[in-house]
């Protein structure tokens, strides 16, 4: 696990492990499931369905991941040595009808499971591995993870500094993301009442087309930096689970773990 600052664990309180929800064997079985590991497997069903699944393997490791936080088992960057080394992937393969979607980590399988599709698309693809997730898919899959979030200036600074990586320039573009969030963070703060208040999902949907140019998140680096902009403007000085920060630093892993 990489090092996090977990609370104090509860007396005699066991983790929930990946042997505990999914029928898995070996190393992979006896781990705690962590926040990061839910995080990149969140990261990739949204690039290959669009969304969480309801009941998929994502959603069952939040919860486990949840549930292992609160209780102060694992901290909140922590990632499952196995899952970081050697990956989480969600695939699909094209058969004649349908499409075959198989989710592992680690190499070892937590989801199957087959969904009809016309049988005109035959050709057999690995959505996860077909290219790199760019900045502009992260950022539009945290409009699925934590899309009804209200905007605050934590979420405007990684927006910004995710826009900077993705455009390579230090110039906030009138009208682009950047310069929407910070307006939606303003807002935000002199409107009492939540259903007046402007959401992610408001700013960050459709950000691959939003951006003036994009770019795979190739390195840790990337991540870093969108994540320490998040982490500066919280007071609690914390990344927000599913957020902006999270879903970039869980496609620069897969984005590594591919070796893409």
């Amino acid at each position: 696990m990489s090092q996090g600052q977990p609370r104090r664990p509860q007396a005699d309180q066991e983790p929930v492990k990946y042997g505990d929800i999914f029928n898995v064997s070996g190393e992979l079985a006896g781990r705690p499931v962590a926040p990061e590991d839910a995080a990149m497997m969140q990261t990739a069903e949204n690039t290959v369905f669009g969304l969480t699944q309801k009941g998929g393997p994502a959603a069952v490791m939040q919860s486990a991941a949840d549930h292992n936080e609160k209780a102060g088992l694992v901290g909140h960057r922590d990632v499952t040595d196995i899952a970081g080394e050697e990956g989480v992937t969600v695939t699909e393969t094209d058969v004649p009808g349908a499409r075959i979607i198989t989710e592992s980590v680690g190499g070892q399988v937590v989801g199957k499971y087959v969904q009809p599709r016309p049988v005109a698309q035959t050709v057999a693809v690995s959505a996860v591995q077909q290219g790199a997730i760019t900045i502009g898919e992260a950022l539009e899959a945290t409009a699925q993870t934590a899309g009804d979030k209200p905007v605050d200036q934590s979420d405007a600074a990684a927006i910004q500094a995710a826009e900077v990586r993705a455009t390579g320039t230090n110039v906030v573009t009138s009208g682009g993301l950047a310069a929407s969030a910070q307006s939606a963070a303003a807002h935000n703060e002199i409107v009492n009442r939540e259903e007046e208040k402007i959401q992610l999902k408001e700013v960050i949907s459709g950000a691959t087309a939003k951006l003036p140019a994009d770019k795979a998140v190739m390195t840790r680096q990337d991540a870093e930096g969108v994540v320490s902009a998040e982490l500066r403007n919280n007071p609690n000085v914390a990344t927000h689970p599913g957020g902006v920060a999270a879903s970039i630093a869980a496609a620069a892993r897969l984005n590594e773990n591919v070796n893409i």
